[in-house]
C-alpha cells in the first residue's frame, strides 16, 4: 500500500485479484494483505471517489473497520450499485485506508446532563 500524494491521508488498496462484479451485485475483492496494527488503533476503510462518479461502484458496508487484534487478510467488499458489470484487474486500486488511534473510553450507565441542544435529532440545528 502507498500514498498516492504527499497530502494523501488514506494509502491505497490493491486488488490481488481480477474479478467481475456483475450490475446491482456485490463482489468481494482480495488485497494479499494482513496488518498488525498497534494496540489502540484502527485501520478505517473508504470508496474510492472515482469509483462512485464514474462506475457507482462503492463498499458495500460504507466504511470497513479493521481492528487492531484481527490478524486476518483485509478484503474489500464492492457493490456495483449501476446497470453494467463492473470489472477489476490484478492491481486495480480498490479502496483506500487510514490508520488512526482510538481513545478508550468507559461506557457507564446513568443521567445524561442537560444541553442547549437537548435530545433534538436530525435537522434540529437548522
Amino acid at each position: 500500500p502507498i500514498y498516492a500524494t504527499m497530502g494523501s491521508a488514506c494509502f491505497d488498496l490493491h486488488s490481488c485479484t481480477a474479478i467481475d462484479i456483475p450490475a446491482r451485485h456485490k463482489g468481494l475483492i482480495r488485497t494479499g494483505l494482513a496488518f498488525e496494527l498497534p494496540e489502540g488503533h484502527v485501520m478505517l476503510v473508504f470508496s474510492r471517489s472515482g469509483h462512485a462518479a464514474k462506475h457507482s461502484i462503492r463498499l458495500s458496508n460504507c466504511v470497513g473497520v479493521i481492528d487492531s487484534d484481527y490478524r486476518g487478510e483485509v478484503c474489500v467488499l464492492l457493490h456495483n450499485d449501476s446497470d453494467t458489470p463492473f470489472s477489476v484487474r490484478y492491481q486495480d486500486r480498490i479502496a483506500q485506508a487510514m490508520i488512526l488511534p482510538v481513545p478508550e473510553v468507559r461506557l457507564e450507565l446513568g443521567e445524561l446532563s442537560d444541553t442547549d441542544r437537548g435530545a433534538g435529532g436530525f435537522g434540529s440545528t437548522g
